[in-house]
């Protein structure tokens, strides 16, 4: 019996979800805040070539991912990344004690979530405000007015967002409060010619910068040296309401300061992640099996791509053994 089923959030974990969901049958339709797909696997257009200023890149460690990852490889939807990538210390760029191989979607991190979205109904730029019980299961309601009921709900949004909507389960909510997310302030810094470094990437111990990574070292990127810069945890929130236009120069200094080199870029603009870095509680998902409401994401799992991708599709699971 194919059942009526809300996910709540496009990013790589709700996709995942409703993928699976809608392969199995049953009727599912995103709901999605913002004007596409993928949440911080996004990618900024620009006269001057793209910046993916949110995830840059994702590693493969669990099988199940990794056959979806071979997958993504054979449609040519992501690639592996063979740059340089440091981590840089009072000026000095070490190699990592630990490399691991990298992958990249190509042309841009929006690749992946742009094909995991094909074929599924999803309602862009569309706020829910409230997920309250009725009669059939559960009804939600979105600004402007709208309102649509359904046999199950996902909720694959940041813990802020999702604990107020799933409080006619109070123990679902209190699980859901458990976890959390540190913003991130972005840079995104393009220069007339290449800065004199020998990294593509870095991994940076500072006051302000935590990691950079030259944009057009990555398959599939248009030439142009376009450097995306982010700031770490602590500085991203003592700086959180700034302005972009005021973040944007101190960033471009730090990272300047850090790398040792001298250069004035051409462009610049920043972007302010409210929800970006998570370390995960390592639960997978949360289910509530009487009430079919759910919650998936990176912070239910390890705060990474990859864990984000099996939150979504372990969810999708649980839902299709009860259903």
């Amino acid at each position: 019996m194919a059942r009526s089923i809300a996910v709540v959030g496009a990013g790589i974990a709700g996709l995942a979800c409703a993928r699976s969901l809608r392969n199995a049958g049953h009727a599912v339709r995103v709901f999605e805040k913002s004007r596409g797909a993928g949440g911080r696997m996004s990618t900024r257009r620009t006269d001057h070539g793209s910046y993916d200023h949110g995830a840059q890149y994702f590693t493969v460690r669990d099988p199940s991912f990794r056959a979806a990852v071979d997958q993504w490889l054979a449609q040519d939807l992501v690639a592996p990344y063979a740059g340089r990538i440091v981590r840089l210390q009072q000026g000095e760029a070490r190699p990592l004690s630990h490399p691991e191989q990298r992958y990249v979607a190509t042309p841009g991190m929006t690749a992946v979530c742009r094909a995991l979205s094909e074929e599924l109904e999803i309602e862009f730029e569309c706020q829910i405000t409230a997920v309250t019980p009725c009669e059939s299961g559960w009804r939600l309601s979105w600004e402007e007015g709208g309102e649509s009921g359904f046999d199950a709900v996902v909720l694959a949004i940041p813990p802020a967002q999702a604990a107020p909507l799933c409080a006619a389960v109070p123990d679902l909510a209190a699980q859901v409060r458990q976890g959390g997310h540190a913003p991130c302030w972005a840079a995104m810094v393009r220069y007339d010619a290449p800065l004199p470094l020998e990294f593509d990437a870095a991994f940076v111990e500072d006051d302000v910068i935590g990691w950079v990574m030259r944009d057009a070292s990555r398959p599939g990127r248009a030439p142009g040296e376009r450097w995306v810069l982010h700031a770490n945890a602590e500085w991203s929130k003592a700086h959180l309401e700034n302005s972009a236009e005021t973040v944007a120069p101190l960033l471009i200094d730090a990272f300047s300061a850090a790398a040792g080199f001298d250069a004035e870029p051409v462009e610049t603009r920043a972007h302010r992640w409210r929800f970006a870095l998570s370390g995960g509680l390592n639960a997978g998902s949360f289910w509530d099996v009487g009430r079919r409401i759910g919650v998936c994401g990176d912070w239910c799992a390890d705060g990474r791509i990859e864990g984000a991708y099996l939150s979504g599709a372990g969810l999708a699971a649980k839902l299709l053994s009860e259903f």
